[in-house]
Parts: C-alpha cells; sequence; structure tokens
C-alpha cells in the first residue's frame, strides 16, 4: 500500500493531542501538493482553533474549551485522512482506475437510490418466479448480470471512498439492517468497508460495523462485520475516538460476543499456518495419496492404472496394507482439518488466475449458483450431481467454489470414463468433503470459510500490494488482537487464559505475553500466575506482567498451595535462579506426592548434586539406574555425580556409553573432558575439549571457561592454577 510519512505524522500528532504542530504540518504538506478545496477547510479549522486560543490567551473561562478541541482534533483528523486518502488514489494505477470507473458508471450513488436499486432487484427476481421456466431462466441471467455489475461498482466505490459523514453512515446502517434487501448485498457492503477501514481508520465505519454485529439477523452479515471491526481496532484512534472503548466495552458483556471472540482468535491462528499445512499436504500427504492409489496424472489428462493381477497370488498381503496406509494418510488430512487446518489453501490459490478473479467484488461475493459467470456452467457439465452436492455441502469457501465450478468445466472431460460415471451418479466425494449440512450453519463455519476468502484475496490477487494486508508479519497485531488494550476492562478478560493456553500451545509466545500483560491486578487469578510463570519458563523471560518465574508460581500456590503443576514451576524456576536448596524442597514435595514418577526424583537428585550433597544424589541415582538401566538421562546425571564424589572410574565407564554414539551431545563431551582431566588423562581431556569447541553453536572460550565459569569445581577438584593455565595454554 502507497505510504506517505509527512501525512502520517500528521496523524500521529493528531493522536497525541498535538493540534497546534498537527494544523502546522498539514498547512506545509499543502503548500507544496496543493489541494485548494482542502485548504480553504483547513483555513476555517485554523481560525477556529485561533479563536479559541485567543479568548483562552485573554483569560476567559470557558466550560465547553475541553469539547471543542476535541472537536477539532476530529474535524482535523477526518481531514487529513482524506488528503492521505487521495495520494494513495493518486500514486497507484489499479487505485485509481478503480475510483474512477466506480464514479463514472452513470450510478447514482445517492444512498435513497442504491437502497431502491437493490429493493428493485429482490422484486425483480422474485417476480422471476411467475415466468414459465424457459423465459425464466433466460431473463434471470440479464437480471443477475445487471445486479451484479451494479454490485461490482457499488463494492469499488465503498472501499475506495473517504471518511464517511453521520449521514452517509446512518443510510448505509438502515440498508445494511432492512430485511428488503438481498443479505448477499449486504454481505458484500460489509466485506467493502472492512478493505476500506483496514486502509484507514474511520470512526463511522467502525460504529456501524459494530452496530451491524449487534443487530443484524443474518449470520453471514453479522460474522462478517464481527471480523471487520476486530481486524481493525485501532488502540491509537481510540486515544482520539474514546467512545471506541465504551462501545466494545458495551458488546463484550454479551456471553456470545466473548466466546465468538476467542473462537475467532482461535481461527485466525490457523488462517497463519497455511502455508505450513500446504507444504504438509505437498510434500508428505499427497505423494503418499498417489503412491497408494490407481490412478495416474498425465499430460493427457487422468489416467487409470490396473493392478497387476500376480500380486493377487503372490502377494495378497499387498493390496490390503495399500488400503491401510492410504485411509491412513486420508485420514490425517481429515484430521488436520477439523482442527481447522486451511486444507485447501494450496490447491485453490493455484485456481485463482481466471479472469472472474480480476474483480476486486468477486472475491468477497457470496457464492450462488445463479451468478452470471456461472450459471451456464452448473446446468450444462457431465457430473452435475456430483458438483451440486459439492458446492452445498462441502467445505470450501465462497471464492475457492467459484473457482472450483470454473475449473471443473475445464477439466471434466478429461477425466476418466468410470469416474465421470460416478460423478454423475453423486457416489464420488473429495477428501474430507463429508460434511452435514447442519455443520456448514454453524457460527463458527461461517466465520471460518469468510476467514479463508480473505486470506486468499490477500495472498493471491494481483492487485494485492495495494491494500493494508491484516496477515502480514507487520500486522500482526491485528491478528493478535487478544493482545489489543482495547480488550482490557471488557468481558472478553474472562477468556484471556483460554487465548494464552491456546497461544503458548503454539508458541506464539510474544502474543501470550501481551495478553497476560492486558490482566489487571485484581483479575490475575491461579491461571494468570500459573501461565505468566510457564511463559517466563519457556521464554527464558526475565519479568513479565512486573513477576518473575518463581515469583508467579509463589502467587499461584498463595491461591492454591495444593497446585502440583505450581510445585513443578516453583521448583524449575528456582534451579533456573541457581536457588538450589530452595528448588530441593519442591523437588521432594513433588516426589512424596507422585513416588512413581521418576522425572521427580531424577530433578531432586540434580538438585543434590549442585549442592555438592553427592552421597544423598548417588542413593537416589543408584536406584532409579538400578529400575531403569537403559534411561540414558538417569546415567548422565549418575555419572556427573560420580565425579563430583571423584569416583572417577566408575564414571568413565558411563560416560564411555554416553559418547559411544555417531553424535554425542556437547553437554556429554565436556563433561566427559572435566572428568578425564580430574582423574589425571590429560590427553584425552584436551582432546574432548577440542571436539567440544568444535560442536556447532558452540561458542568455548578456555580462560573464561576455566577461570570464571568453573574456577570452584576445578579448585574443588584440586586443581592448582598453574595446572589451568597449562590445560588453556594447549587449547589455544
Amino acid at each position: 500500500m502507497v505510504s506517505n510519512e509527512a501525512l502520517q505524522t500528521v496523524i500521529d500528532c493528531i493522536v497525541n493531542r498535538q493540534l497546534g504542530k498537527a494544523i502546522a504540518l498539514l498547512e506545509n504538506y499543502l503548500y507544496t501538493f496543493v489541494q485548494p478545496q482542502t485548504s480553504e477547510q483547513l483555513e476555517q479549522l485554523k481560525a477556529d482553533y485561533k479563536l479559541m486560543t485567543d479568548y483562552w490567551m485573554r483569560g476567559f473561562d470557558d466550560p465547553e474549551r475541553e469539547m471543542l478541541y476535541e472537536k477539532l482534533l476530529r474535524r482535523l483528523y477526518v481531514l487529513t485522512s482524506n488528503v492521505y486518502a487521495r495520494h494513495y488514489i493518486r500514486n497507484s494505477g489499479f487505485v485509481m482506475s478503480t475510483y474512477n470507473q466506480a464514479r463514472t458508471s452513470h450510478t447514482d450513488w445517492s444512498p435513497q437510490s442504491l437502497r431502491q436499486n437493490m429493493e428493485s432487484f429482490v422484486s425483480d427476481v422474485a417476480l422471476l418466479e411467475l415466468e414459465p421456466e424457459h423465459i425464466r431462466k433466460e431473463k434471470s441471467h440479464d437480471v443477475y448480470e445487471k445486479h451484479i455489475q451494479t454490485m461490482g461498482h457499488l463494492f469499488d466505490y465503498i472501499w475506495t471512498s473517504k471518511q464517511w459523514s453521520d449521514g452517509v453512515t446512518e443510510a448505509f446502517g438502515q440498508m445494511l439492517l432492512t430485511p428488503t434487501i438481498d443479505a448477499r448485498d449486504q454481505q458484500l457492503m460489509v466485506s467493502a468497508i472492512t478493505l476500506s477501514l483496514l486502509n484507514f481508520f474511520d470512526f463511522n465505519k467502525f460504529r456501524l460495523l459494530l452496530d451491524i454485529y449487534c443487530n443484524t439477523q443474518d449470520e453471514y452479515t453479522r460474522q462478517r462485520a464481527l471480523i471487520g471491526w476486530v481486524l481493525c481496532m485501532d488502540e491509537k484512534a481510540a486515544r482520539l475516538y474514546p467512545e471506541i472503548r465504551e462501545m466494545i466495552g458495551k458488546v463484550t458483556t454479551d456471553e456470545r460476543c466473548c466466546d465468538e471472540l476467542a473462537e475467532l482468535q482461535m481461527q485466525l491462528v490457523f488462517c497463519m499456518t497455511a502455508d505450513q499445512d500446504n507444504r504438509i499436504i505437498r510434500d508428505e500427504i499427497w505423494p503418499e495419496l498417489m503412491k497408494n492409489n490407481n490412478i495416474r496424472v498425465t499430460r493427457n489428462g487422468i489416467e487409470e492404472v490396473e493392478d497387476d493381477p500376480m500380486d493377487d497370488i503372490l502377494h495378497p498381503e499387498i493390496s490390503e496394507q495399500r488400503m491401510e496406509k492410504l485411509e491412513k494418510t486420508m485420514q490425517r488430512m481429515i484430521d488436520m482439518q477439523k482442527q481447522g487446518s486451511d486444507i485447501y489453501f494450496g490447491g485453490f490459490s493455484q485456481m485463482k488466475r481466471f479472469p472472474f478473479f480480476n474483480a476486486t467484488a468477486n472475491w468477497f461475493i457470496p457464492f450462488f449458483l445463479q451468478h452470471p459467470a456461472i450459471d451456464g456452467i452448473i446446468n450444462n457439465v457431465r457430473g452435475k450431481k456430483f458438483l451440486q452436492t459439492l458446492l452445498k455441502s462441502g467445505p470450501f469457501c465462497d471464492s475457492d467454489k467459484y473457482s472450483f465450478v470454473i475449473a471443473y468445466q475445464a477439466t471434466i472431460e478429461k477425466l476418466p470414463a468410470h469416474l465421470l460415471d460416478m460423478m454423475d451418479r453423486g457416489e464420488a466425494t473429495l477428501v474430507g468433503a463429508e460434511l452435514e449440512s447442519s455443520d456448514t450453519q454453524t457460527p463458527a463455519f461461517i466465520r471460518r470459510s469468510y476467514l479463508q476468502n480473505l486470506y486468499r484475496f490477500f495472498r493471491v490477487f494481483p492487485s494485492r500490494s495495494n491494500f493494508r494486508n491484516p496477515f502480514e508479519e507487520a500486522e500482526c497485531r491485528r491478528i493478535y488482537f487478544f493482545a489489543n488494550k482495547l480488550l482490557q476492562q471488557t468481558g472478553a478478560e474472562k477468556k484471556f487464559g483460554e487465548v494464552v493456553s491456546f497461544f503458548m500451545k503454539h508458541k506464539i509466545y510474544d502474543a501470550a505475553k501481551a495478553t497476560l500483560e492486558n490482566y489487571r491486578n485484581e483479575q490475575r487469578d491461579e491461571l494468570f500466575y500459573l501461565l505468566n510463570g510457564t511463559l517466563l519458563l519457556r521464554t527464558h523471560g526475565e519479568c513479565n506482567a512486573g513477576l518473575t518465574a518463581s515469583d508467579s508460581f509463589a502467587c499461584c500456590l498463595e491461591l492454591n498451595p495444593d497446585n502440583e503443576r505450581a510445585w513443578s514451576g516453583c521448583a524449575r524456576s528456582l534451579f533456573a535462579e541457581k536457588k538450589y536448596e530452595q528448588a530441593l524442597h519442591y523437588y521432594r514435595k513433588l516426589a512424596e506426592h507422585r513416588p512413581g514418577k521418576q522425572s521427580y526424583l531424577l530433578n531432586e537428585a540434580v538438585c543434590l548434586t549442585n549442592l555438592k550433597d553427592y552421597e544423598a544424589a548417588l542413593k537416589i541415582l543408584y536406584k532409579l539406574n538400578y529400575e531403569d538401566a537403559d534411561n540414558i538421562n538417569v546415567s548422565r546425571v549418575l555419572a556427573w555425580a560420580l565425579v563430583g564424589a571423584q569416583r572417577y572410574e566408575q564414571a568413565e565407564k558411563l560416560y564411555q556409553q554416553l559418547l559411544d554414539t555417531d553424535d554425542p551431545l556437547a553437554d556429554d563431551l565436556l563433561n566427559a573432558a572435566y572428568m578425564k582431566w580430574f582423574n589425571g588423562n590429560r590427553t584425552e581431556a584436551v582432546a574432548l575439549f577440542r571436539k567440544y569447541a568444535a560442536q556447532e553453536n558452540t561458542a568455548f572460550d578456555a580462560t573464561t571457561e576455566f577461570m570464571v565459569n568453573e574456577s570452584a569445581l576445578l579448585s574443588e577438584h584440586g586443581l592448582s592454577e598453574m595446572e589451568v593455565r597449562l590445560m588453556i595454554d594447549q587449547l589455544l
């Protein structure tokens, strides 16, 4: 999207309530980029501001002064935003062309005329039912074609529009809520408003989307409005329009809204993994499917490959194994879809090169069979029953359905005859396409389908660079919206814990951290402290929300002294802080609580080792080693405890086992080197130190390691400074 740093600076000043500076900056901009009408409006605003400051300078007490200042800020924001929009339009050939075509389409853009036009379309469609079938088909195409053209222009008119006045907003609000207008038209208008808002924040458009979300009776329109206002929440704009916080606070008093916000947050995360999911399907699942079926793709179409009849005689188990593997592969794909993955993105993104998708509006038009671009295909191809069933109940977004129909016409004749017969009978289907019709009517499915429409548009549309893409990494604040400060002190707070848990499960730690920081002090509960501590442990963070990891787990235990996960968190965080005595207390508590859990006993032994209580550690480790002699972690801790107890011969046997692998751990190399050195095997120690230093991602400086990091350890094992200096020299 075309940006302008000078105008963005003006907007930042307005948001920061620097009215005088913002006026001066915009005035300077208009000296360079002359816009007479805008300059005139700015002069009027400047005069109003001067009048206010004159009264203030003369000592007059004006109770309306603060309100007037707010109004002037907003007037200047609208003016600057419109200047910015004009810059955006003029500096993009695509946007300029779209803007001009919509406004030279001989359409009356007054809200009254638009509403009358859309209501007339509903009447025309109703009257078609009175016509004989052969006449109805012909007239239907003409009616829909004319209307689609009009709605395409309206879509372009809306998304290229500047700031809306209260009157225009009110008129569109009535159109979007009246039952006398086709719901598909209302859904399309909501999408256009969303695109416009993403490019330039407009308070009136934002509040309109919130109003539609709260009041529409059409679930499809409602879900589009929800996604629109959520993606367009703007913390900076809320400084200028405090009403935004009030409106979000009001809408989130509804339990249903809070549930939908949490679901939407998770669905947006799955959108962001579409590329990763596509790689799994392309590199792992699809090759397996092709390998285990009897279909071959050739230059001339798809051919059936006959099974070798000798396999049934010589290898009767092969067919059964192949079918079992095929079923497992297909089930893996279906499971990905059930978990929320967009399994069709990779395939359908390649089917968006048809001329149909050159029109921006066509990416957002709800799918319907009467669309003039496809109505001639649906009724005139083989496999019609298969196609209609798939379009009716398949888990595809609208743009994918249009892609499928258009591509279907081009490929249908290249399919094997027996497959065409199956499709004619409606017996064929696609992987993951077996959905109950009721499933496609749920708010969650409707929302996911529309998100896929959006994602495809921003990823595949040829002119996508002209739009601010909410799915880009730079715009991640829009995607991970639970981290937005506008959800503080709202009903959405009750969903913070659930969402943070989801973020952490998917390793989105920055968003988890920011969401935890959104908690108010009085809202911090047992789950908050547990999540905050766990996050700090996973990210090796020092502090979040004013707390360290050990502080967080301690607070959790104050609320619930019997929380086992908090005991474990305390133990791990205290150990990381090298508070081994305190960590030992919690590991012993855990071991007593779950006597059979090996990891707790092992960590207890590690604490004892760090406290130099090697005999107590060995008592535990010998028992663990006896019970599970093949456990490499037990062997590793036991070996180092034996080194600490100066039982080098026993330790050497264990280190030999640990190092007798193709790729030993770097830490095992280092510890074995110390063991060799302590035991007087200096040549072997030098070789192991060098091998350790050669490991990838290992930063080894002998002087720092021996003289600073491990000086106490070396002294404990009787090595003099001269001995250490000699070893350093050997490793230079």
